[in-house]
């Protein structure tokens, strides 16, 4: 693992009920995450497009250029204020050089400063018959680069909702040092209730480390409908904090000692044979 300074940390997850005004979500938000930490919480997440409708039809019209754009500097002032880090869920971002549209992560640390950027790399194209079609990449474009950052208390990976489902991102951020992924996400009512916590816990189980998801909260009167569902996940694949679909703050104190333990106990990471198969983070730097 990444050099550590504190060896425990109190994590939230925001689960934020989202409007069509933009202003509105940017001010609940920015409550929120004080709220997150005058109760302790040290990282504190929002989740997937907390500042904007779900939807394809939506990411232009609410899209922002970074670092310029309002949501930027919400973000920014709430973990200044908070003296926290904030994952900053997902946003639309809009390139002005390119004109391209992304679903945007972005991390401030506890001085409101911009240290990470994640735009999403695995695009939700999906079709279930029957169930739900939907296809992000009508609009947006796939972030073409894994992202992990660094807080007091160790390294830890971002992704993005569907990023979830490929084991590749979790396994490179592990291998690098990292004590968790987090990933701002927005199941949708066939998948979630499928596979939102099995993915979650198998991150967790297969690496060792901790992970976390921030949905939305539910609307039924929206077009897109969040599963919600947040959740935090320690090394061992156990739940530690969940709720149900409704807007909601969940909090787990997270115990580095935890990781080590695992580790030494089933010692899968001292054990892969890449003899036989390759080891995804060689190539990574």
């Amino acid at each position: 693992m990444s050099s550590i300074k504190n060896n425990s940390f109190k994590l939230a997850c925001i689960q934020l009920s989202v409007t069509a005004d933009k202003t509105v979500n940017l001010l609940k938000a920015k409550s929120k995450i004080l709220e997150a930490s005058r109760n302790g919480a040290k990282v504190i997440v929002l989740p997937e497009c907390f500042n904007s409708p779900y939807g394809t039809q939506y990411f232009t019209k609410y899209a922002e250029n970074i670092p310029q754009g309002e949501s930027v500097k919400i973000l920014s002032e709430a973990a200044k204020e908070a003296k926290a880090f904030v994952v900053g869920g997902s946003i639309p971002e809009r390139d002005d050089l390119t004109g391209k549209l992304y679903n945007t992560c972005l991390v401030y640390n506890t001085e409101g400063n911009l240290i990470a950027k994640h735009r999403k790399v695995h695009l939700f194209d999906i079709d279930v018959p029957g169930k739900i079609k939907f296809q992000e990449s009508e609009t947006l474009s796939p972030g073409n680069s894994l992202t992990q950052f660094e807080t007091d208390y160790g390294k830890i990976g971002i992704g993005i909702c569907y990023d979830i489902r490929f084991p590749e991102m979790a396994m490179i951020a592990a291998r690098k040092g990292c004590i968790a992924m987090i990933y701002p996400g927005a199941f949708n009512l066939t998948t979630g209730p499928l596979h939102w916590e099995l993915l979650q816990r198998s991150r967790a189980l297969d690496n060792q480390f901790f992970v976390a998801t921030c949905s939305p909260a539910r609307d039924m009167s929206a077009t897109y409908h969040a599963w919600g569902h947040s959740t935090i996940v320690d090394p061992s694949g156990q739940i530690l904090a969940t709720t149900e679909h409704e807007e909601a703050i969940i909090y787990a104190d997270i115990d580095l000692e935890q990781i080590k333990v695992i580790r030494q106990s089933i010692p899968v990471s001292s054990q892969r044979r890449f003899d036989l198969y390759p080891n995804v983070a060689a190539n990574e730097d």
